[in-house]
């Protein structure tokens, strides 16, 4: 038994070491470089304008566009089948020439061409891959190539109204060309103040408890994880965060972010407690959380660079909360 237990507490800490690990930045976009809207989910169901428009959006800025072979193809629930949708991301991912892979919209279904993908190519020459919600689960399995992903707006959110999305497509735009990203927001009485230092990750909770035992499963020891979800009852959010608890995603966190919980659905049962306290009760005593974040299912929805060292600084009623990326 002895002779098991150094090489069993090497291996811990080299876990925890490479947890740290330092993770590549893609190059950043700069004029004349090439980004592709590709569908790796749900259907694009009379979203032809929408796409066009977002298309448009990111031409103003220089950038030249590129759309997935099969996007507006059709598939029962999928934006066409599990082949084609690989299709189009396996060919975005090994072409030189692109240096953006921009998901059109989420929905459900990149978990179904995750594993189809091969991402030697990608390895060797990253590029940023953009989205939210199901898109976590690309942004949960590049992290753990060791590669920053950014978690922001997809090109359906062209559909909101243009004043609502003003601080989405800015941060948006600042996150692809490399400007400096601090985020200064109204702070929660909800919230647990403190400060911390980590690299942010995270994503759609539904989507990182579906990750669980997998190799796409993220390792949070000493991070900062962010967290949102949509259209869930409260036991549900609850079952999954116990879930994530029970498999250790909280017990060395340095802090949580949460962000957007949207369209909470009403049980015939009442739960009796906010959603916020409901959070509380899977987090440790002793780490900092903030609360509304402004990222996630609704218009403002600011981007984050998944992987980047930030620094958090947590305040309650009155005083301001910030988050800064940090170099």
């Amino acid at each position: 038994m002895k002779n098991n237990v150094i090489p069993f507490l090497l291996l811990m800490t080299f876990s925890s070491v490479f947890a740290q690990k330092k993770l590549t930045t893609p190059p950043y976009l700069k004029k004349g470089d090439t980004i592709a809207i590709v569908a790796p989910a749900g259907i694009l169901k009379n979203k032809q304008e929408v796409i066009e428009k977002a298309k448009r959006l990111v031409e103003s800025w220089g950038l030249k566009v590129v759309l997935g072979k099969n996007l507006f193809n059709q598939e029962n629930h999928f934006s066409g089948t599990d082949d084609e949708r690989c299709q189009d991301f396996q060919e975005a991912l090994d072409n030189k020439n692109i240096k953006a892979i921009w998901a059109a919209r989420g929905g459900y279904g990149s978990v179904r061409i995750l594993d189809k993908l091969d991402f030697t190519k990608f390895k060797k020459n990253p590029k940023w891959i953009i989205g939210y919600s199901d898109i976590t689960a690309f942004h949960n399995h590049i992290h753990n190539l060791n590669v920053e992903t950014i978690h922001g707006m997809m090109g359906t959110s062209l559909g909101d109204k243009p004043e609502e999305i003003i601080e989405t497509i800015s941060s948006f735009k600042k996150s692809l060309f490399g400007e400096e990203i601090t985020y200064s927001i109204s702070s929660s009485n909800y919230n647990k103040i403190g400060v911390a230092e980590g690299q942010i990750i995270g994503g759609n909770i539904s989507i990182l408890a579906s990750m669980l035992g997998s190799k796409s499963q993220l390792n949070t020891d000493g991070k900062i994880l962010f967290i949102e979800e949509i259209g869930e009852y409260k036991y549900s959010i609850d079952r999954m965060l116990q879930s994530l608890k029970r498999a250790g995603y909280f017990t060395k966190v340095k802090a949580v972010v949460v962000g957007d919980m949207t369209k909470i659905k009403k049980n015939s049962t009442n739960w009796g407690s906010s959603i916020e306290q409901l959070v509380l009760d899977v987090l440790p005593n002793d780490i900092p959380v903030l609360f509304d974040f402004p990222a996630g299912h609704e218009s403002d929805n600011r981007a984050l660079l998944f992987g980047r060292k930030v620094k958090l600084v947590v305040g309650r009623g009155e005083e301001k909360s910030t988050l800064k990326f940090l170099k």
